[in-house]
């Protein structure tokens, strides 16, 4: 299978506000850049999405390493989807999940992938989520006509 390294970055201003994701596919040494976003919506919601949206973009099965500064996207993926599904999409103290939509979207994307999430800490210099975080932030400006 395929390695890919699967950045991603959200960005709402206002959350909820405009909001946009970012995300970058890399390969072999080649990258693509992906973006987007919706007129209303939370920064946790375009964190998921940009990862959802990179991992639609692949055309096979592949061994993916999602790195994401979102410490709800990373413990999402490694540490809660499993219980939340368990549970019928209800936290340990019985909760609804929040963004059910989007994390059943999340499932079924990953299907056929072997993933891992990584957290990064954000605006650390990191490249990749350096530029994640401008793709989105100014798809998200866009939307709020800056």
């Amino acid at each position: 299978m395929k390695q890919i390294n699967l950045y991603s970055d959200g960005s709402s201003l206002g959350n909820p506000g405009p909001g946009g994701w970012g995300t970058i596919l890399e390969y072999n040494g080649k990258e693509r850049e992906l973006c987007g976003g919706l007129e209303l919506t939370t920064n946790n919601q375009m964190e998921l999405k940009g990862v959802i949206e990179g991992l639609k973009a692949l055309k096979e099965p592949c061994d993916v390493n999602i790195i994401s500064d979102s410490t709800y996207v990373v413990k999402g993926i490694n540490e809660w989807l499993e219980g939340w599904i368990r549970n019928n999409w209800r936290t340990s103290t019985k909760k609804p999940v929040k963004n059910i939509e989007l994390w059943q979207e999340y499932v079924e994307v990953s299907k056929p992938h072997k993933i891992v999430a990584t957290w990064i800490k954000g605006h650390a210099g990191h490249e990749h989520n350096e530029r994640c975080d401008i793709l989105a932030r100014t798809f998200a400006e866009k939307l709020k006509g800056e």
